[in-house]
């Protein structure tokens, strides 16, 4: 089976970048390359990956200023056309700057830096991202992050959860939906959603953080594997 090709795009700011080449690169084994973000090629990448971290500093807002960057345009063109795309933390923050996903990201409800590991469910298994994740069981996966809390109006959340474009939301250990569940004050605890056509995610928990098996915890690989092995399906 051919492998995909992942690009993964560093800003000014990311530090979630060499996370998720390492993990990509020596546990999932595929090819990967790295992206600058003044580039305006995406070198062939299969699947391009928006990672976590600060771009420019959060100034303004986050993500704000990284969606003005050259690849962007490439960027936004690719997953126009079909391509994959990943957004994870900055990266989801990014890719609704971009208009590439709906809705906003404001301030923890609490207005606190929030980082742990925290518990998801996943609430459509029919995308190519989480193809992979088998049974009921929520996935723990740490979050780091001071700008995670989803914001929607009545009517986009009315089409995200008409459409199915809920991918993941906060949950207990036993998959159970709550407030006590919520750790940013995240409308209807949503975590994770996806586009119309289903191939730009994106998602406020890091999975490249729960990867390793070092780590004691690889629910975050799945996510991963899961594009891996369908991408070409």
């Amino acid at each position: 089976m051919k492998s995909p090709k992942f690009g993964i795009v560093v800003f000014p700011g990311s530090n979630c970048d060499h996370d998720t080449y390492y993990v990509l690169r020596k546990i999932i084994d595929v090819d990967v390359v790295f992206l600058w973000h003044k580039q305006t090629s995406l070198e062939e990448s299969d699947i391009v990956i928006l990672p976590g971290g600060f771009s420019y500093g959060d100034y303004l807002r986050t993500g704000a200023i990284a969606r003005f960057s050259p690849i962007m345009n490439e960027v936004i063109k690719f997953a126009n056309k079909g391509g994959y795309v990943l957004g994870i933390c900055n990266g989801f923050q990014i890719l609704l700057e971009a208009g590439l996903l709906p809705g906003v990201m404001i301030r923890n409800e609490l207005l606190n830096f929030v980082c742990k590991d925290i518990y998801l469910k996943v609430e459509n298994k029919g995308t190519i991202f989480t193809k992979g994740v088998n049974g009921n069981s929520a996935l723990k996966i740490p979050i780091a992050h001071g700008e995670g809390n989803y914001f929607a109006d009545e009517n986009t959340l009315k089409e995200l959860e008409n459409n199915n474009q809920i991918v993941f939301r906060y949950c207990g250990k036993d998959g159970s939906i709550s407030t006590d569940a919520n750790p940013n004050g995240s409308i209807n605890n949503i975590a994770g959603i996806i586009n119309k056509r289903g191939n730009v995610l994106g998602m406020m928990p890091h999975p490249e953080r729960s990867s390793d098996p070092v780590l004691g915890k690889t629910d975050g690989s799945l996510i991963f594997k899961s594009l891996v092995n369908n991408i070409f399906n």
